[in-house]
């Protein structure tokens, strides 16, 4: 009896580690975005600055992830993971401790992004492969269920924190499972590393890298009509430079070289769909994350942890139908789930597209927040197991940098441009409010716009100093106005990239069970 509990914990042990790793690194993301008031207030920075760390989180785990993949080949999975959450445990005090927005940046977005693109392939080839069949089904379906969770209650845990403690013992407390995961690292197996430093591909490492980062500021630099000209630039860049990485990489593998990452796996139509479907569900996900506290605290004056109950719904239906897709795949196929997900995600995308007002409360947008959080959960049910499952076994560490990259490239672009499209919305939408108001009669309608973007990048938090106090009101009201117009349409477009998962998950072919 003695020798089957002890197996069956050994048994379980990876996915355990694996569980919290993924827990601390995907609740920074949803745990900080409800206290976005508290970081602009207490750093005494903008909407925006937040929107890009919380941007460059997510990218700098995209754009390391290759790099931090390929490593396991050299040093080993066990200890790329070690390295990666002493890392990773650096940025969190330095993130906790943060005085202004470049500490935590450097912290949080960096040092973090740095050590969770480390540790995030090692957890998913830990799992991968240490099961097999239905244990490795059960497996990933507890690892995308943890994730799920973190994801979940993320909004209120950070709610609780910002409001009655403080933001910082979100990074704080993460230090705790840092710390367990380190008592419980005797459960990881080592691989033997088959590479050596001198096989590391560093032009491909450097071409992938600041190809990603160049597309996904690009985006961020749109939310101010003054960068529009810098845009195309930097996402064309981008764009050539991606381009060229793979040409880069294909060229590696033609001359019997060591590439960063083997791009032959995107020949595989259901790796290829896999990402793609995970990048289209990704965006909408991050984008709600983001645009939902924003609308609440500004519009609402909602303070962090009734954010964080406002979320919370959605929170416990993502959970509840991660957990739950998983055991219909046992019985449906996880192409029809998905599609599934994309189709009841989309609705409640469409459902909220028309709930914001200048009236609006918690409640009135409950049901649709609901609907939105079944559709992703079923969505993260099944993309990680299906898209992981069509590589072969020697392809496993590659098969696993790319998804997680992508993946974490599809939430930083979400928080990117859903957030700046947002942003524009708003600013658009201040032209007829102040043209229609009283504001006009000294100055000219840019430079009320200037203001009242201003007061929307404070969050609302600072009086306009441009604007007579007698006026402030009826400027807000402009403000909230402009922004209940812009979360219609932003919702809008959520929908239609849902529309857009959906049709693409059309052309995944059959599994067989």
């Amino acid at each position: 009896m003695i020798n089957m509990e002890n197996e069956s914990q050994y048994k379980w042990g990876v996915v355990l580690v694996a569980c919290m790793a993924i827990f601390i690194i995907v609740l920074d993301s949803s745990a900080m975005n409800v206290a976005i008031t508290n970081l602009v207030v207490e750093l005494n920075t903008t909407l925006s600055t937040i929107q890009s760390i919380i941007a460059l989180y997510a990218l700098v785990i995209a754009s390391f992830m290759l790099l931090g993949s390929k490593i396991q080949d050299i040093l080993g999975r066990k200890k790329t993971f070690l390295v990666g959450l002493l890392i990773y445990g650096c940025g969190t005090t330095i993130a906790t401790l943060s005085i202004n927005a470049a500490m935590l940046m450097v912290g949080w977005a960096i040092l973090e992004g740095i050590g969770a693109a480390l540790m995030l392939p090692a957890t998913t080839t830990l799992v991968s492969s240490s099961y097999e069949g239905k244990d490795k089904v059960t497996a990933f379906g507890i690892w995308g269920g943890i994730a799920a969770m973190g994801a979940a209650i993320g909004p209120i845990v950070g709610g609780i924190f910002t409001t009655y403690i403080s933001w910082r013992l979100v990074f704080g407390s993460e230090l705790i499972f840092i710390a367990a995961i380190l008592f419980f690292r005797h459960y990881l197996t080592e691989s033997r590393p088959t590479l050596k430093w001198k096989d590391l591909d560093i032009i491909g490492a450097i071409l992938s890298i600041f190809s990603l980062i160049l597309i996904v500021v690009g985006i961020l630099l749109l939310s101010r009509p003054e960068n529009w000209g810098y845009v195309g630039i930097l996402i064309a860049s981008g764009s050539i430079l991606f381009v060229l990485f793979l040409l880069w990489e294909k060229r590696r593998i033609n001359k019997g070289l060591e590439p960063l990452t083997d791009i032959s796996l995107l020949k595989n139509r259901i790796f290829g769909l896999g990402n793609l479907n995970s990048v289209l569900s990704q965006i909408p996900l991050a984008g709600f994350l983001f645009i939902i506290p924003v609308f609440l605290q500004q519009v609402t004056k909602t303070n962090a942890f009734d954010t964080g109950l406002a979320l919370l719904p959605a929170s416990i239906a993502i959970l509840v139908f991660s957990l739950l897709g998983a055991k219909l795949s046992s019985f449906l196929e996880s192409k029809y789930i998905i599609m599934i997900g994309f189709i009841v995600a989309a609705a409640g995308t469409f459902i909220l597209s028309s709930v914001f007002n200048l009236n609006t409360q918690i409640m009135d947008i409950i049901p649709g927040t609901i609907v939105f959080g079944i559709g992703i959960g079923l969505l993260l049910s099944q993309i990680t197991n299906l898209t992981m499952a069509a590589a072969r076994t020697d392809q496993e560490t590659d098969a696993s940098g790319f998804f997680n990259s992508f993946k974490n490239l599809g939430y930083s672009m979400g928080t990117a441009l859903i957030g700046v499209l947002l942003l524009v919305g708003i600013f658009g939408g201040l032209t007829a409010g102040i043209e229609s108001s009283n504001l006009v009669e000294n100055r000219t309608t840019p430079q009320i716009q200037e203001d009242l973007i201003n007061y929307v990048e404070k969050m609302q938090t600072e009086t306009p100093p441009q604007i007579p106090p007698e006026l402030v009101p009826q400027a807000t009201q402009i403000v909230d106005s402009a922004i209940s117009s812009a979360m219609n349409r932003t919702f809008d477009v959520l929908g239609l990239i849902m529309i857009l998962g959906f049709i693409t998950t059309i052309f995944l072919p059959k599994t067989k069970k």
